[in-house]
C-alpha cells in the first residue's frame, strides 16, 4: 500500500484523550499514516467482545495493514505484549486472548473439534502458533516511547511498534519469536448426534446475539434453533422476516438470534455465554 494503514480497536471509549494519545504517538513516528478507528467501544476489558470485533473485522483490510488491538486488563502485569503476522496483516495486542479469531483461522484450537469441556467455555490456553504464522515478544525498547506507563502500554508500547512496523520495520526487529499464544476456549461447540451445544459469543449494538455455531453448517429450512425456553424454527432471510424473535446468518458467518426491531438480548435476558442448542427438525 503507498499510504500505511494502521487500524485502532480498544475499550477505550470516546470521552478521554486515551485514543488520541495513541493516534498520535503514531503520527508521531510516521506522519503519513492512514489511522482507521475500528470500534473503541469495546465494553471495559471485555477481551471476548474486542476479540469478536477484531477477527471479524481486521482481515477485510487490505493486506499489509498493522492492527492496533488493546483490550488490557492485565496491563501492567506479566502479560506478554506481542506481534502476530497471519495472512498478510500484522497484528499488535496483549497476548491475553484478543487474537483468538485470527489464530482460529489460522489453524489453532483445531475448529470445530472441542478444544476442552464445555465447561471450560471462556477460558484461556496457551497454544503453539499455527505453522503459517509468526509471532514475537515486544522486547526491544528501542520501538517504544519513553518514559513507558505501567498503565498505558497502548500509547507507549503498541501505537508505535505498529507505527515502526508500519514504516518498514520487520516485526522480528521489534522481538524475539515465541511459539505459543493465548486463545480464549470460545469457538468450540459441544456436537451430539442430532444436536450443536453451543453459546452466545457476542452482543452488538443492536442486541443480536452472534453464537459460536457456524451458520453455513445449517440447512435453512430444517433446523431448531433453541435459546432459554425459545423455540426458533428454520433461519430467516432478513432481520425484518420474522416479526419476532428469529435466527439468520449473519454476516460475520455465525447463526446469530435477532429480534425484528428490538432486542433479541434484552427480550431474552441473554449476554456471552448463554447457551444455544441447534436441532433438525424432524
Amino acid at each position: 500500500m503507498s499510504t500505511p494503514v494502521i487500524t485502532l480497536t480498544s475499550d477505550f471509549g470516546l470521552r478521554d484523550g486515551f485514543v488520541a494519545a495513541m493516534r498520535a504517538a503514531i503520527l508521531g513516528i510516521l506522519p503519513d499514516a492512514s489511522i482507521v478507528d475500528i470500534s473503541h467501544d469495546v465494553p471495559p476489558q471485555d477481551v471476548a467482545q474486542g476479540a469478536f470485533i477484531v477477527g471479524t473485522t481486521c482481515p477485510r483490510f487490505p493486506e499489509g495493514t498493522v492492527h492496533v488491538a488493546v483490550v488490557d486488563p492485565g496491563v501492567g502485569t506479566d502479560r506478554r505484549p506481542v506481534v502476530l503476522m497471519a495472512g498478510g496483516h500484522v497484528y499488535v495486542a496483549p497476548d491475553n486472548g484478543l487474537l483468538t479469531y485470527i489464530l482460529s483461522a489460522h489453524g489453532a484450537g483445531g475448529y470445530p473439534q472441542p478444544l476442552a469441556r464445555e465447561d471450560g467455555f471462556g477460558m484461556p490456553t496457551r497454544l503453539p502458533v499455527p505453522e503459517v504464522c509468526s509471532a514475537y515478544l515486544l522486547n526491544r525498547d528501542a520501538y517504544w516511547l519513553a518514559p513507558v506507563s505501567r498503565t498505558f502500554h497502548g500509547r507507549d508500547i503498541f501505537a508505535p511498534v505498529a507505527a515502526h512496523i508500519a514504516s518498514g520495520v520487520r516485526p522480528g526487529d521489534a522481538g524475539e519469536p515465541v511459539d505459543t499464544l493465548t486463545y480464549l476456549n470460545l469457538l468450540h461447540p459441544v456436537r451430539e448426534e442430532d444436536a450443536i451445544h453451543g453459546r452466545v459469543i457476542y452482543v452488538d449494538g443492536f442486541g443480536n446475539l452472534a453464537t459460536n455455531l457456524v451458520a453455513r453448517e445449517m440447512e435453512e429450512t430444517k433446523v431448531v434453533v433453541e435459546i432459554g425456553s425459545r423455540r426458533i424454527f428454520g433461519l430467516s432471510d432478513s432481520y425484518a422476516a420474522g416479526g419476532g424473535l428469529l435466527a439468520i446468518a449473519g454476516s460475520h458467518g455465525y447463526l446469530e438470534i435477532a429480534l425484528t426491531n428490538g432486542s433479541a438480548a434484552r427480550r431474552l435476558r441473554a449476554a456471552v455465554g448463554t447457551g444455544v442448542t441447534v436441532t433438525t427438525a424432524g
